[in-house]
């Protein structure tokens, strides 16, 4: 489980691919102090670190993660976001985020403020049903807040501390970012279709 509260970033160095696979050796001011088997958000995706070379590491994505995710167009030099595991004995800054990706989203416009920047992205409609106004988004791995929702679009505001401390700086129109909806508003979702359906029965 993860905050949305990112770390750091880190540097792709080496890509290697194995069957359906894809592994990652990604540089970062953290990888020596992570220890295998741990559980690293790499642009909100959830991934397991595997080794670790002095100041890089290594993580895999299968098939299904790489399908669902831009892992599978990230080239080396890219620049990812990196968030370890929350802990359970501090304050929850951003919002509780799996590291499960469920889609991935297209920049449709960016818009440079004055002390500020916006990024409106536009999802598949299937999700539609699991994004509100003012609600938890997560971007890339970054805890959001998304606003001016409608069933395909919704926009984030960026700070500059987040700006430039995250990729997100590097998003473009036409760049394509992952997206994890709020757990909570899906198990609402969830538990709302089943009572429908209980009801129909």
């Amino acid at each position: 489980m993860f905050t949305g509260i990112i770390e750091t970033t880190g540097i792709i160095e080496k890509i290697e691919i194995n069957g359906t696979n894809k592994s990652f050796w990604v540089a970062s001011s953290i990888s020596n102090e992570l220890k295998v088997d741990q559980s690293l958000a790499h642009n909100g995706v959830c991934l397991t670190v595997e080794s670790i070379l002095n100041n890089v590491h290594k993580v895999t994505a299968i098939e299904e993660t790489l399908k669902k995710t831009n892992l599978n167009i990230l080239q080396i030099g890219a620049e990812i976001n990196l968030e370890r595991c929350m802990l359970v004995n501090g304050r929850l800054d951003g919002h509780m985020v799996q590291g499960h990706i469920d889609c991935t989203a297209i920049c449709i416009n960016k818009k440079e403020l004055e002390g500020s920047w916006e990024f409106t992205f536009q999802f598949p409609e299937e999700f539609a049903h699991l994004i509100i106004e003012k609600g938890s988004i997560s971007v890339n791995g970054i805890s959001l807040t998304c606003f001016n929702v409608s069933k395909t679009t919704f926009t984030v505001a960026i700070i500059p501390y987040t700006f430039h401390h995250t990729n997100i700086k590097n998003i473009t129109v036409e760049s394509i970012a992952n997206i994890e909806f709020d757990i909570i508003g899906k198990y609402i979702v969830r538990r709302s279709n089943l009572e429908q359906q209980a009801i129909l029965v």
